[in-house]
């Protein structure tokens, strides 16, 4: 079989030709496997078939539908010398050397392509997102403004330039686009999408509320709209508006399981769990069960005390993803909960084999080591979680603590420095270094620090005598501390 015939070739042949007008004439149909099966035929019997442009586009699509990148390129051989003028097939070509990761060949056919017939922009937007994936950005948005200035469909040219300046970090650029965008098509999706998250990157909800509810009065009907609406509102935790918003996503939609999803999460920040529950359910009648939704359903059923349930659905959770985290996570939660403390942190250790670096986790163990009497592991524990989160006070308070119960004084007056450097606003490390300096008998150290206890916040001092009771017999300290509350 011959793999390349040139141009010359073909005009030397006694060629069978099978132009649209002939099949015409000769009673046949304008379907593409018409073309499909004549080019087949020209293949195993290793002839010469004459092909008119429309015909190759279609034995071309047909392969590209196939998924035989190798194939289509074979027909565009052919249909280039039969057709050496029309740009099309380099168009064609350039797409498919794409696709096979042929990079400079690609642009050497838009090239040609450009010199045949440069007023195509499919020529500029190949180009261009070719440039985009080198990230060569101001070349790729110089062929897009090209592009743009020749389509006829505007729209999806204007979704790329929006990815491109996204890609350099200019946001601000890409919502522009991405409005201009929504001009030419009221309907796409994907901008509106895109527009969401760029507002959402820019931290700038209010006028992401803004802009949605301009949509929605020209769109009323788009539930896309309806749902960033609720999303927007759920980051400026406006719950209650945030499902109205996907309430009415739903209505327009009723098989939108992701706003079944996001209500769920938003009726959870209202402490709902038991409504978030039914409302997640919902979710199965359109989607399959995912981790993440049988993971939110036990995190409820914790927050309602039904640990069984909640063990339940956090292992339904681990079967169907086990590199879900936060599902062992809390498997681990429900045992702690039964003081289960040698089973939880198991758990808790297989969540954090998954994401070593969340301090929820190392707290959890820190925690669980602690009540099993494993000081020196649980001390550890506490270095990692205020080593990744210095401003966790709580976490300060906890570490502190143990060091203070075995009586090293010096080390826990030192891990509330290190504390109070790190938060520096936070009253209760303040009191609890004015427990550890009395302990101490460091009086004086202690009066200055309980003076800038009081100015902080007056108002939990009670965690001075929560600490040591035995303070408030202390007349010293109860007149200044009547003197601030006054």
């Amino acid at each position: 079989m011959k793999s390349d015939v040139t141009f010359a070739d073909i005009t030397s042949l006694s060629i069978k030709t099978y132009r649209m007008e002939e099949e015409f004439e000769f009673g046949f149909t304008e379907d593409p496997k018409f073309s499909v099966e004549r080019y087949e035929e020209m293949i195993r019997n290793q002839d010469q078939y004459f092909f008119d442009a429309q015909a190759f586009e279609n034995i071309i699509d047909y392969y590209i539908e196939k998924n035989d990148p190798a194939k289509a390129l074979q027909v565009v051989e052919y249909a280039r010398n039969q057709h050496p003028f029309a740009a099309i097939f380099l168009i064609k070509q350039a797409q498919l050397l794409v696709v096979t990761n042929r990079m400079s060949e690609a642009f050497s056919a838009l090239d040609k392509a450009e010199m045949l017939e440069a007023s195509e922009a499919d020529i500029y937007i190949i180009r261009g997102n070719l440039y985009e994936n080198m990230e060569r950005f101001s070349e790729a948005l110089e062929n897009y403004e090209k592009a743009l200035d020749m389509a006829e469909e505007k729209d999806d040219i204007l979704l790329h330039i929006a990815y491109v300046y996204q890609n350099m970090g200019d946001y601000g650029s890409a919502i522009t686009y991405l409005k201009r965008c929504l001009q030419h098509n009221m309907e796409n999706q994907d901008a509106l999408y895109e527009l969401a998250f760029c507002y959402d990157v820019m931290d700038n909800q209010q006028e992401s509320v803004q802009f949605y509810m301009q949509y929605i009065d020209n769109e009323p009907y788009s539930y896309a709209a309806w749902y960033n609406l609720g999303n927007a509102y759920t980051k400026l935790s406006l719950f209650e508006k945030a499902i109205d918003a996907y309430d009415y996503a739903i209505l327009i939609k009723d098989s939108f399981a992701s706003a079944y999803f996001n209500k769920g999460n938003a009726l959870v920040n209202l402490e709902k769990f038991a409504e978030a529950i039914e409302v997640y359910r919902q979710t199965f009648e359109y989607e399959q069960p995912n981790g993440d939704t049988y993971c939110a359903i036990g995190e409820c059923y914790e927050k309602l005390e039904q640990m069984d349930e909640a063990r339940s659905f956090y292992k339904k959770s681990v079967r169907l993803d086990p590199k879900l985290a936060d599902a062992w996570f809390g498997i681990g939660v429900t045992l702690d909960f039964e003081e289960r403390y040698f089973e939880a942190l198991h758990f808790y250790k297989k969540a954090l084999d998954i994401d070593a670096l969340n301090p929820d986790y190392w707290f959890a163990i820190a925690d669980a080591e602690y009540k099993l009497g494993h000081m020196d592991k649980a001390e550890e524990a506490y270095e990692k979680v205020v080593e990744m989160n210095p401003l966790d006070v709580d976490a300060w308070l906890d570490y502190s603590s143990i060091l203070y119960e075995q009586e090293r004084l010096v080390d826990a007056i030192e891990v509330m420095s290190q504390a109070i450097k790190n938060n520096p606003e936070a009253a209760e490390l303040y009191y609890r270094m004015v427990a550890y300096l009395f302990a101490k008998g460091e009086y004086n150290e202690a009066l200055a620090q309980l003076e800038i206890a009081l100015t902080s916040d007056p108002e939990k001092h009670y965690i001075l005598f929560d600490y040591l009771p035995q303070l408030q017999k202390n007349k010293i300290i109860v007149d200044i501390i009547a003197r601030y509350m006054k």
